[in-house]
Protein backbone atom coordinates (compact mmCIF):
# COMPACT_ATOMS: atom_id res chain seq x y z
CA UNK A 1 0.00 0.00 0.00
CA UNK A 2 1.17 3.52 -0.69
CA UNK A 3 2.95 5.20 2.20
CA UNK A 4 1.25 8.54 1.59
CA UNK A 5 -2.15 6.91 2.09
CA UNK A 6 -1.04 5.38 5.38
CA UNK A 7 0.29 8.78 6.47
CA UNK A 8 -3.03 10.45 5.58
CA UNK A 9 -5.02 7.84 7.50
CA UNK A 10 -2.66 8.17 10.48
CA UNK A 11 -3.11 11.93 10.51
CA UNK A 12 -6.91 11.58 10.23
CA UNK A 13 -6.91 9.16 13.17
CA UNK A 14 -4.79 11.54 15.23
CA UNK A 15 -7.12 14.46 14.45
CA UNK A 16 -10.32 12.54 15.18
CA UNK A 17 -8.90 11.06 18.38
CA UNK A 18 -7.68 14.40 19.74
CA UNK A 19 -10.91 16.26 18.83
CA UNK A 20 -13.12 13.52 20.24
CA UNK A 21 -11.16 13.24 23.49
CA UNK A 22 -11.02 16.99 23.94
CA UNK A 23 -14.55 18.01 22.98
CA UNK A 24 -16.93 15.05 22.88
CA UNK A 25 -15.80 12.61 25.55
CA UNK A 26 -17.73 13.23 28.78
CA UNK A 27 -15.89 10.68 30.92
CA UNK A 28 -14.60 12.28 34.15
CA UNK A 29 -11.73 9.77 34.23
CA UNK A 30 -10.28 11.12 31.00
CA UNK A 31 -8.45 14.37 31.69
CA UNK A 32 -5.01 15.74 30.95
CA UNK A 33 -4.67 13.75 27.71
CA UNK A 34 -2.63 14.86 24.71
CA UNK A 35 -2.67 12.78 21.54
CA UNK A 36 0.92 12.85 20.26
CA UNK A 37 0.73 10.63 17.18
CA UNK A 38 -1.00 7.68 15.54
CA UNK A 39 0.46 4.70 13.71
CA UNK A 40 -1.53 2.54 11.32
CA UNK A 41 -0.68 -0.94 10.10
CA UNK A 42 -0.06 -1.47 6.40
CA UNK A 43 -3.45 -3.09 5.83
CA UNK A 44 -5.28 -0.29 7.72
CA UNK A 45 -6.79 -2.85 10.12
CA UNK A 46 -5.07 -1.74 13.33
CA UNK A 47 -4.06 1.64 14.72
CA UNK A 48 -2.05 2.68 17.76
CA UNK A 49 -2.89 6.06 19.21
CA UNK A 50 -0.06 7.41 21.37
CA UNK A 51 -1.15 9.64 24.24
CA UNK A 52 0.74 11.70 26.77
CA UNK A 53 -0.88 11.76 30.21
CA UNK A 54 -0.63 14.24 33.05
CA UNK A 55 -1.00 13.41 36.73
CA UNK A 56 0.17 10.77 39.16
CA UNK A 57 0.59 7.10 38.32
CA UNK A 58 -2.85 6.18 39.69
CA UNK A 59 -4.52 9.03 37.75
CA UNK A 60 -2.77 7.88 34.57
CA UNK A 61 -4.02 4.31 35.06
CA UNK A 62 -7.54 5.62 35.60
CA UNK A 63 -7.29 7.78 32.48
CA UNK A 64 -6.07 4.83 30.38
CA UNK A 65 -8.99 2.74 31.69
CA UNK A 66 -11.37 5.50 30.62
CA UNK A 67 -9.75 5.72 27.18
CA UNK A 68 -10.00 1.97 26.66
CA UNK A 69 -13.65 2.17 27.68
CA UNK A 70 -14.27 4.92 25.07
CA UNK A 71 -12.57 3.05 22.22
CA UNK A 72 -15.86 2.03 20.57
CA UNK A 73 -17.18 5.61 20.64
CA UNK A 74 -13.93 6.83 19.10
CA UNK A 75 -14.03 4.13 16.41
CA UNK A 76 -17.58 5.13 15.44
CA UNK A 77 -16.43 8.75 15.01
CA UNK A 78 -13.48 7.51 13.00
CA UNK A 79 -15.70 5.35 10.74
CA UNK A 80 -17.74 8.42 9.78
CA UNK A 81 -14.60 10.37 8.95
CA UNK A 82 -12.60 7.71 7.05
CA UNK A 83 -15.33 6.02 5.01
CA UNK A 84 -13.13 3.02 4.29
CA UNK A 85 -14.18 -0.61 4.02
CA UNK A 86 -12.73 -1.43 7.45
CA UNK A 87 -12.39 0.85 10.43
CA UNK A 88 -9.05 0.35 12.17
CA UNK A 89 -9.17 -1.24 15.61
CA UNK A 90 -7.76 1.38 17.95
CA UNK A 91 -5.32 0.67 20.75
CA UNK A 92 -4.16 3.41 23.12
CA UNK A 93 -0.49 3.46 24.07
CA UNK A 94 1.16 5.73 26.65
CA UNK A 95 3.82 7.91 25.02
CA UNK A 96 6.61 8.60 27.51
CA UNK A 97 8.59 10.74 25.06
CA UNK A 98 7.45 14.03 26.58
CA UNK A 99 8.27 12.90 30.11
CA UNK A 100 11.66 11.61 29.05
CA UNK A 101 12.53 14.85 27.27
CA UNK A 102 11.54 16.90 30.33
CA UNK A 103 13.64 14.65 32.55
CA UNK A 104 16.64 14.97 30.21
CA UNK A 105 16.27 18.76 30.19
CA UNK A 106 16.17 18.78 33.99
CA UNK A 107 19.28 16.60 34.20
CA UNK A 108 21.15 18.83 31.73
CA UNK A 109 20.25 21.94 33.72
CA UNK A 110 21.42 20.25 36.93
CA UNK A 111 24.72 19.25 35.33
CA UNK A 112 25.37 22.74 33.95
CA UNK A 113 24.12 24.56 37.02
CA UNK A 114 21.32 27.08 37.14
CA UNK A 115 21.12 28.76 33.69
CA UNK A 116 19.72 32.05 35.03
CA UNK A 117 22.68 32.47 37.45
CA UNK A 118 25.24 31.70 34.74
CA UNK A 119 23.69 34.08 32.20
CA UNK A 120 23.51 36.95 34.68
CA UNK A 121 27.10 36.58 35.86
CA UNK A 122 28.61 36.18 32.38
CA UNK A 123 26.60 39.11 31.04
CA UNK A 124 27.85 41.41 33.83
CA UNK A 125 31.45 40.26 33.43
CA UNK A 126 31.42 40.76 29.66
CA UNK A 127 29.99 44.27 29.99
CA UNK A 128 32.60 45.37 32.55
CA UNK A 129 35.66 44.02 30.73
CA UNK A 130 37.94 46.47 28.92
CA UNK A 131 40.49 45.48 26.28
CA UNK A 132 43.80 44.48 27.88
CA UNK A 133 45.98 46.59 25.54
CA UNK A 134 44.72 49.85 27.04
CA UNK A 135 42.77 50.97 23.95
CA UNK A 136 39.03 51.55 23.97
CA UNK A 137 36.85 49.19 21.95
CA UNK A 138 34.86 50.59 19.06
CA UNK A 139 31.35 49.23 19.68
CA UNK A 140 29.82 50.56 16.44
CA UNK A 141 31.80 48.15 14.31
CA UNK A 142 33.31 50.91 12.12
CA UNK A 143 37.01 51.82 11.78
Amino acid sequence: MKSHRIARVSEAIREVASETILFELNDPRVKGVTVTRAEVSGDLQHAKVYVSLMGSESEQKLTMHGLRHATGFLQSKLAKRLQTRFTPVIQFVVDDGVKKSLEMTRLIHEALGSPSDNAASTGEEAASEEPSDGSTADRTGGS
